[in-house]
């Protein structure tokens, strides 16, 4: 029987080191099967465990829309908040989202998606129990201590932005990856859709003691904001531990923590059984490749092909916004503008106060329901066969079209009651075509086209600007609204609405076509050789 060779110092040969080709081919081979892999009940759960996020996001976001209101009449001077006031709990969330967005962009890059999954939930129900419970004191009023509950939430929800684009799209494969980030975001609609049938039903659980209570009925319709705003935690508590316990994406353990051999496992796993295991004595072989660092970042974005993409996915975020929540947190402040729904008689009755408020709870209903909702399901048909690009600019050209009839024509539009159900119309159109455009892509394409060592942080930076635009819609619409009288100034609100809907043509063109393209090939770097050594 032969001998087995050996060494000089009578040791076993050790096993050949993969080489640097070997593991660059493993690595493009492991990133092809999660591209090509066969849709599957794992790709469900991923939409599902982050869609439900985005749909609390929207209900806690856009509830306040209503509970302003209630608010008013418990806690402001004659039956409403001051501007200030209003403005101050519309736009805490916002600026609390822009942080949020920023800081977990940056925190899901460098320490990775699953660690920081669930944190940002947290944040929200801790925030949202806040804001229910909150009560006046001689020290701090009510308003006051809503604002930095708003802000605290409004980090968690800017944090859930770049984690669940991002856990999307590195799951998804090639060919449906449009689809399952657009049925992720898809979930916004029906958290803004929620949150109008719950203030509905709260206000009419309250009818009898609303009714009963001496104007503006302050006990009950304390109650009715608390439950409204309070209930918006429940989806979160339900997919809390699912967030807890979704996997790494194989992408981050790859290209960023540099581990090809777990990633691959992983892929195989997920892949296949749509489970996750880590085995904690699994010797670490960290691979040769390009690494997160602020000189890398700086040497990637130095390129003109790289740093068109990102301002022109910043800019086209930050144009839309200044729309999409200009109008949004201000639904029931332009249906009372435009006497749509309006009750009729004594404003100073627990009667008005009960058909105000369910009469804005049914207008927000109606918009939901007419433009948000069908808007981001026409965009999950055409996503990944018209393209990206094509739907964003679709959106921009039409909504300036829009803005500029509902500025111009703004006093015909109002006159009389029958001429005003054209205006609710074309409302409508601007809320259905900013989701059949710019407000599904911009959310898309930042999580497509850009490295996996940066595509958390450059995500978070284009959605920040995008909310850094709603603090300033915010802040102008609170300040220009009643220029020349109570609500006076609306129509050129919607001029100014056309002017940016305009420069984000502009922007859209700076973007590339995602569709049908790896997310690789999307980086704009050279697959072949990425990895340099073992």
């Amino acid at each position: 029987m032969a001998d087995h060779p050996a060494s000089e110092h009578g040791s076993y040969p050790e096993k050949a080191q993969p080489t640097a080709t070997s593991l660059d081919e493993r690595r493009r081979a492991a990133l092809a099967e999660i591209d090509n892999a066969p849709f599957s009940w794992f790709h469900i759960k991923v939409c599902l465990v982050a869609g439900v996020g985005f749909f609390t996001d929207a209900y806690d976001i856009f509830a306040i829309n209503i509970a302003a209101t209630m608010l008013g009449y418990v806690y402001g001077t004659n039956g409403a908040l001051s501007t200030w006031q209003s403005t101050g709990i519309k736009a805490a969330t916002p600026v609390g989202n822009l942080v949020g967005q920023v800081v977990f962009g940056w925190l899901a890059d460098r320490l990775g998606r699953k660690r920081m999954y669930g944190v940002e939930l947290m944040i929200m129900i801790i925030a949202t129990f806040g804001q229910a419970l909150s009560g006046q004191a001689p020290a701090v009023g009510i308003i006051g201590a809503l604002i930095v509950w708003r802000f605290i939430m409004g980090v968690g929800i800017g944090g859930d932005y770049p984690l669940s684009a991002i856990i999307s799209s590195e799951f998804a494969a090639t060919r449906s990856r449009g689809r399952l980030m657009t049925a992720v975001f898809a979930f916004q609609g029906w958290g803004q859709l929620a949150s109008a049938i719950i203030g509905l039903i709260v206000v009419a659980a309250y009818k009898g003691e609303i009714l009963e209570a001496p104007y503006p009925a302050v006990k009950p319709v304390d109650y009715c904001w608390r439950l409204l705003i309070g209930l918006g935690c429940v989806p979160g508590l339900i997919a809390l531990y699912f967030r807890l316990t979704i996997p790494e994406t194989p992408r981050f353990t790859m290209d960023v923590e540099r581990n090809v051999s777990q990633a691959s496992k992983d892929i195989e796993n997920v892949v296949t059984t749509g489970t996750y295991v880590v085995d904690e004595d699994a010797p670490i072989q960290r691979v040769k490749a390009p690494r997160a660092s602020w000189a890398d970042f700086r040497a990637y974005f130095s390129h003109w092909k790289n740093r068109k993409v990102i301002i022109g996915t910043a800019y086209s975020w930050f144009a839309l916004d200044i729309a999409f929540y200009g109008l949004g947190l201000n639904n029931s402040v332009i249906l009372t503008a435009i006497k749509f729904g309006n009750p009729s008689g004594n404003k100073t009755t627990s009667l008005y106060v009960y058909q105000n408020l369910k009469n804005i709870c049914v207008g927000n209903l109606i918009l939901s329901v007419a433009g948000l909702i069908p808007g981001y399901w026409v965009s999950f048909l055409f996503i990944d066969t018209w393209g990206r690009k094509p739907i964003q600019l679709m959106g921009f050209i039409i909504l300036t079209i829009l803005f500029v009839i509902m500025g111009f024509a703004y006093d015909k539009l109002t006159a009389n009651p029958s001429v005003t159900d054209a205006f609710v119309f074309l409302y409508c159109l601007t809320n259905f075509f900013q989701n059949f455009g710019p407000n599904t892509t911009t959310f898309i394409v930042p999580g497509e086209a850009f490295p996996t060592r940066y595509r958390s942080t450059a995500h978070g930076i284009s959605a920040a600007s995008g909310k850094l635009g709603a603090v300033v819609a915010q802040l102008g619409f609170g300040q220009l609204i009643n220029i020349g009288g109570t609500s006076k100034f609306v129509k050129h609100i919607m001029e100014i609405f056309a002017f940016f809907m305009l420069t984000g043509i502009f922007s859209t063109l700076l973007i590339p076509e995602t569709k049908q393209k790896t997310l690789e090939d999307l980086s704009n770097e050279e697959q072949r050789g990425y990895i340099t050594g073992p």
